[in-house]
């Protein structure tokens, strides 16, 4: 509460400061021991010219909050992402080629291979960078789902319900692989309709370069991490 003090001093300087139809109405008003109510009023009169303002002592003043409208354009925009399908769960990353273009690449094994489907439908690895049946087209199927297609020998990379990676001339349920970075940058592809006992299954090959039965792989076995290494597209070869 602001606690007011008028001693005699005071209200002859304090009457100074008002108009002088104010101040000689205050003067009678202060010379006149029985118009008390009448120097209340002049009091709030007073008051409200000097329109001061009064703080508890020890208190501090709150100052108004400064808005900042990049920060809250930019927390509403960090909100949107956060509630967007593509930032929920932990191992979802950013995959450029999900716009449905199809870009080329060799996918170099963490055993230091490069994937290859042969003329005659075969999956292996090769250590030869030169290896024309290495060269895929990776395209987007669904969101996190790719078909991967060798541009020299025509088959699609599958994978059947025993496990098994093949070539296939036909795109089928086998060719939809479930693409995802790993938390070491490499991709690995699993089948997307086909599993083992509720595990996934993914392409993998082994020591020496050979393709392992879906249900020996796991998500953590560097066997069935690959590398995609873009490719400049050749006019020779194409989709």
């Amino acid at each position: 509460m602001c606690k007011w003090r008028l001693t005699q001093g005071a209200a002859a300087a304090a009457f100074a400061h008002l108009p002088a139809a104010a101040a000689s109405a205050s003067a009678s008003a202060s010379s006149s021991a029985s118009c008390g109510g009448c120097c209340f009023v002049v009091l709030l009169l007073w008051m409200s010219a000097l329109a001061l303002p009064c703080h508890e002592p020890g208190r501090a003043v709150p100052l108004p909050k400064a808005t900042n409208s990049s920060s809250s354009s930019s927390s509403a925009a960090a909100a949107a992402a956060a509630s967007s399908p593509a930032s929920a769960g932990r191992h979802v990353r950013s995959y450029y080629h999900l716009s449905g273009d199809v870009h080329w690449r060799k996918l170099y094994s963490y055993n230091k291979f490069f994937l290859r489907i042969e003329p005659n439908g075969k999956v292996s690895g090769t250590k030869s960078q030169d290896c024309p049946d290495s060269i895929m087209a990776i395209r987007s199927v669904e969101t996190g789902v790719v078909a991967v297609k060798s541009i020299n020998s025509n088959y699609y990379l599958a994978m059947n319900k025993n496990g098994k990676v093949y070539g296939s001339k036909v795109f089928n349920n086998d060719c939809k692989l479930k693409e995802r970075i790993e938390e070491n940058g490499y991709n690995t592809y699993a089948s997307y309709f086909w599993k083992h006992n509720g595990r996934q299954m993914f392409v993998a090959l082994n020591g020496k370069g050979a393709t392992k039965k879906g249900q020996r792989t796991r998500r953590k076995n560097t066997t069935a991490h690959f590398l995609p290494m873009a490719v400049e597209p050749r006019i020779d070869l194409y989709y």
